[in-house]
């Protein structure tokens, strides 16, 4: 009996239209789950985030990504207003200095690691660059989005059972946490797909655009990314299309995004953490 009910509730949800609009870019997604659930879905990774000892509480680490992170929150927000209206939106940092890092949940939940910082010492505005990207993730929904994709596949019938009835078994709690992309810290890193990345990048430098950090930063970030190369490649390249690839990409999209960081008024001179260009 409990078989065929959680058959029929997987049937019934297969036949959702669940198509919609990504939003920023007009490409047509198919989502089996809505807003509201994608902030339950990424809370309960979240909860796993937040019970590692690595999470750091306090300190100039924390406070730096917080500033940041508010900003590129109220950006996203403000372009992306239907989507996020649900999302509880948070952060967190992870000190393992060898990640060179970071990763979204679904419903407005982003972890950065101490690596990622470091690779942006005193360049803020390449950090919005990082933030913006996740979430970027985080609006676009590509976490349920390739949820979807498991679960219409046949791989993700156990998964999305568990998160029906609310039993979350370990072998289904690892396939979800891969399917929505959290970082290797509680399960196996499995990177978006290159269209998910492509389109994280071009509405990323628009969020970061519209919270007043300077759209050129991502090409030195990504600059930066190629120059690590080879097997000392950061973790966060090697999750992604190539770092030409995306260069090409963000060096089209710039006059758009430079035209939203002037309009927006929310610029600001270079200082301390702070680089021009």
């Amino acid at each position: 009996m409990p078989g065929l009910l959680i058959g029929s509730v997987l049937v019934a949800m297969a036949c959702l239209p669940g198509c919609t609009t990504v939003s920023g870019s007009g490409r047509s997604q198919v989502n089996l789950y809505s807003p509201e659930q994608d902030a339950s879905i990424g809370q309960q990774a979240w909860a796993e985030v937040l019970s590692d000892p690595a999470v750091l509480r306090s300190g100039p680490a924390v406070e730096r990504v917080k500033e940041v992170g508010d900003r590129i929150v109220a950006a996203a927000s403000r372009l992306h207003p239907e989507v996020s209206r649900g999302f509880v939106w948070d952060f967190a940092v992870i000190d393992d200095p060898d990640q060179i890092n970071a990763f979204a949940l679904p419903g407005g939940k982003f972890a950065v690691y101490t690596g990622m910082l470091d690779f942006t010492a005193g360049d803020d505005d390449m950090l919005a660059a990082v933030l913006g990207h996740e979430a970027a993730h985080v609006t676009s929904r590509h976490g349920t989005e390739r949820l979807t994709q498991v679960t219409i596949t046949g791989a993700g019938m156990s998964a999305t059972r568990a998160f029906v009835l609310g039993d979350l078994d370990p072998a289904d709690r690892d396939l979800v946490i891969r399917a929505i992309g959290a970082g290797a810290n509680i399960g196996v890193l499995l990177p978006f797909s290159r269209a998910h990345e492509s389109e994280a990048d071009v509405l990323g430098l628009m969020i970061a655009a519209d919270a007043g950090y300077r759209p050129r930063a991502a090409l030195r970030l990504w600059r930066k990314m190629g120059e690590r190369g080879g097997a000392q490649a950061p973790e966060f390249i090697s999750t992604h299309p190539s770092y030409r690839t995306r260069l090409d990409l963000l060096e089209r999209s710039m006059p758009a995004a430079l035209r939203l960081y002037e309009s927006s008024g929310r610029g600001t001179s270079p200082g301390p953490g702070r680089t021009g260009g």
